[in-house]
């Protein structure tokens, strides 16, 4: 076990990390805002109030020993068997039943098929009563690869981290009658859209309640965001271009009109433009349908694409020029294309009495590769929907010595590296939720920075809006 960091340490790290915003211009733009953001938390005191809910506390020690017995004699092999029958957002059948078996046998109640998506869930503890609502995201599905379906994402371990955490923060809550209630929501096909099955089960209420959600996440190393507005993967407009062409001969192809031809120039566009871009954009796609035979014209081609910025107010203007190159491309082949925004993922809110704390427990649980300075904000989960409503955490203790969605990383999953970040975080999620249902005053503080930073984004926005001004270009003389 390592010794957790100094508060001398903490307050050094957390004083000089405290950048609030990802990029330099976000920065500026909103100096005020992150000014006003890094006056709250020093007034919070984070250093003094991490030292003291980490100290000795034999009731919290218990909770957590307990997390990794679970994790050791049952879910670790769990999450094995998960990893080695991957199942792609939307069909992780398999992977429910495992879940929702186990959780059954463990004292909780279990629903399926929430908001309309068969492979979501949640799970309530029978025994707990009262607040505060205590919420844990696992999550199951497997990326699409061009060999099948893989776990390098890891997704496979998530559930179990969760659970073992579920399970050893309810049983002390019955065992001791403290209020509070534990429930795992299962939340299907992170790795795609539409639909975006957090927002769904968002807009559908699910969530509703919660005084503070926690998940896990793997990652190459053990980081700490910092607090603000941001996103595990920048703000994304998911959006698919359908180019509609005429089909004909191909040796007489005069006669038709080439929706491939189209969707080529379309990425030769995008490709064009890519020097008039903000730097940080990234803009990435593929083909899914081009054309069924070499003799026939293809009359429909289909291109799906993310398109990210680190905040969303550039990022429309940077989805516009996309949509633009589409346009050109079609009217240059004498196509028609059709744009769908299928989905979205916005910027959560990133706090530091829930990300510090958490921070403290994975380095004094052992997580490898630790990274002392804080990183750029992110909310607990990718959508931004359920991190700007409710307060959340997601634990990162490293699990892999390479880099996320690689085979590597796939094999990492069910190796060592993998299995004690594993451990890890389910050790660091039980304390952090034990010390929230136990502290009166740390659920106000948690609170209290909430209310404050979700306060500032409108401002923050406003202000991003006056420094991404468009260039004015003349009409030709």
């Amino acid at each position: 076990m390592r010794p957790l960091l100094s508060a001398s340490l903490l307050l050094c790290a957390f004083a000089a990390g405290a950048r609030a915003q990802e990029t330099d211009t976000e920065r500026a733009a909103a100096r005020d805002v992150v000014h006003t953001l890094d006056s709250l938390e020093r007034s919070l005191n984070i250093p003094a109030m991490v030292a003291r809910l980490t100290g000795p506390d034999a009731a919290r020690d218990a909770v957590t020993a307990r997390a990794k017995e679970l994790m050791d004699t049952e879910l670790l092999a769990m999450g094995d068997d998960i990893t080695r029958h991957p199942e792609i957002g939307f069909t992780e059948h398999r992977s429910v039943k495992i879940l929702t078996d186990w959780l059954t046998k463990h004292g909780f109640d279990v629903q399926v098929g929430v908001a309309g998506l068969p492979t979501a869930f949640v799970a309530r503890y029978k025994q707990n009563h009262g607040a505060p609502n205590l919420g844990v995201i696992v999550e199951y599905d497997a990326l699409r690869g061009t060999k099948g379906a893989f776990h390098g994402d890891q997704h496979s371990t998530q559930g179990p981290i969760g659970l073992a955490a579920a399970v050893a923060v309810a049983e002390y809550l019955t065992r001791t009658h403290t209020p509070g209630s534990v429930t795992v929501f299962g939340t299907p096909g992170e790795e795609m859209m539409p639909p975006v099955a957090k927002t769904v089960m968002n807009d559908s209420g699910v969530f509703r309640g919660m005084d503070v959600i926690v998940r896990s996440h793997s990652s190459m190393s053990t980081g700490r965001p910092a607090p603000g507005f941001g996103t595990c993967c920048m703000n994304i407009n998911g959006t698919k271009y359908t180019f509609s062409g005429a089909p004909a001969h191909q040796l007489t192809a005069w006669n038709g009109r080439n929706a491939l031809t189209a969707v080529i120039h379309f990425f030769d566009n995008v490709d064009g433009i890519r020097s008039n871009l903000r730097p940080e954009a990234r803009i990435q796609g593929v083909i899914v349908e081009g054309g069924a035979a070499p003799n026939v014209v293809p009359d429909r081609t289909v291109a799906d694409f993310y398109i990210r910025y680190p905040d969303e107010v550039y990022l429309a203007q940077e989805t516009d020029m996309i949509d633009n190159a589409a346009r050109a491309a079609a009217l240059a082949t004498g196509t028609k294309v059709k744009i769908d925004h299928y989905g979205q993922l916005r910027d959560g809110i990133s706090q530091g009495t829930l990300g510090e704390l958490g921070f403290a427990y994975m380095t004094k649980f052992g997580a490898t590769n630790v990274q002392p300075e804080p990183g750029k904000p992110q909310g607990f989960e990718e959508t931004g929907s359920v991190s700007s409503e409710i307060p959340g955490m997601g634990f990162t203790a490293q699990s892999s010595t390479a880099p996320n969605h690689t085979y590597e990383m796939l094999a990492d999953a069910t190796g060592p590296v993998g299995h004690h970040g594993f451990v890890v975080d389910a050790q660091a999620m039980s304390a952090l939720l034990y010390d929230f249902a136990t502290h009166a005053e740390y659920r106000a503080a948690v609170k209290q920075e909430f209310d404050a930073i979700r306060g500032l984004k409108s401002r923050y926005l406003e202000e991003l809006k006056k420094v991404y001004t468009l260039p004015k270009v003349p009409d030709p003389e």
